[in-house]
């Protein structure tokens, strides 16, 4: 399947298939006609998958860059690394680069790609299914800082990205349920027949045949919010439904406790509680969210107390002269930003 980003002079072909990684060349060859590539990978990755994108990639000079996993990983501190084997290699500005991992090393490699010598080519081939519905296409890369997520990034679109839901057989089931965080994301807030199709399963090993259609539906949902919204000023806000309390739960553990994934689904099951006490949310729709989170084994609760998270809130990039864009349910399958204060997290307790 192949899907595009129509961006003007920024648009790029998705294509979805199974087997597709081992054929990552031939796909590359009709969007780059340069002669060296990076790849940047981690270690529990390149040793499945690098040998055989670098095989695809026979007609080319090719290097790779092996980084720990981890989301420890996507710090500023790495940045040195990349750019030193990039320049190493003695890339210039008509080479490219391969992000091949999960969310981390797409993020952490695009970011290296939009900034050295002010931007070089680059492929998203993503192994997880998080990256895979999510990180991967849209454009936004990013490291963290000691202070939040992703305080530091660009928006830089990739010349193709290779889906290969094949990969994911070889995903313990701790990174398919970050995965599914993101799945049950565009249920609510874009697609309420796909909320129903992902709570009519009794597992991720009952929904499994249906994965490819599943994450075809969840890229291109973001596809169209990617072309109304391509730097995140207006619609694509909706795509952080959940994540305004995710990111504050993942930096309060240092990012080691709860994964992006799980987070976001304590974050969308809990934000949508506090906007049904507000009457901003239809009745009943938090209860939906907790059963879908339930059968794909996700938490729905973290036990912190919310004044332990509203000062990483503050820091937020959706907070904007004081003022907060949350994002809640008018019901399930439909989203609208709200725009509040840090004083709509003030409840007594914890989540």
């Amino acid at each position: 399947m192949k899907l595009t980003v129509n961006l003007g002079e920024n648009s790029y072909p998705i294509f979805i298939e199974n087997g597709i990684i081992k054929k990552s060349g031939e796909h590359i060859s009709q969007i780059f006609s340069g002669q060296k590539i990076m790849i940047v990978s981690d270690d529990n990755v390149f040793p499945l998958y690098g040998q055989q994108v670098m095989d695809s990639l026979k007609d080319y000079e090719c290097h790779s860059l092996v980084l720990p996993h981890g989301e420890p990983t996507k710090n500023f501190q790495s940045l040195p690394k990349i750019y030193t084997a990039m320049l190493d290699a003695k890339l210039t500005r008509s080479d490219l680069v391969i992000a091949l991992g999960g969310g981390v090393i797409g993020d952490l490699a695009g970011f290296a790609a939009a900034s050295y010598l002010r931007g070089i080519k680059l492929v998203q081939i993503p192994t997880s299914l998080l990256a895979q519905v999510d990180s991967s296409v849209g454009g936004k890369v990013a490291v963290d800082l000691p202070q939040g997520k992703n305080l530091v990034g660009a928006f830089y679109q990739p010349k193709m990205v290779l889906i290969d839901p094949d990969v994911l057989n070889t995903l313990p089931e701790h990174f398919i349920k970050d995965g599914m965080g993101e799945v049950i994301k565009y249920g609510c807030i874009k697609d309420g027949s796909l909320f129903d199709r992902l709570c009519a399963h009794s597992s991720f090993e009952d929904l499994k045949p249906e994965l490819p259609e599943i994450i075809a539906r969840c890229v291109d949902i973001k596809r169209i919010v990617v072309e109304a919204d391509q730097f995140d000023t207006g619609e694509r806000m909706l795509l952080n439904f959940g994540h305004t309390l995710a990111h504050t739960i993942e930096q309060y553990y240092n990012y080691e406790r709860e994964s992006h994934g799980e987070a976001v689904g304590i974050g969308m099951y809990q934000i949508t509680l506090m906007a049904e006490e507000k009457g901003l949310t239809g009745s009943g729709c938090a209860d939906q969210i907790k059963k879908a989170l339930d059968i794909y084994g996700l938490p729905s609760s973290c036990g912190l107390p919310v004044t332990d998270l509203t000062k990483a809130i503050t820091l937020d990039k959706k907070n904007l002269n004081g003022k907060l864009n949350v994002v809640l349910l008018k019901e399930l399958g439909s989203s609208y930003v709200y725009p509040t204060d840090i004083s709509f997290f003030n409840k007594g307790g914890a989540i």
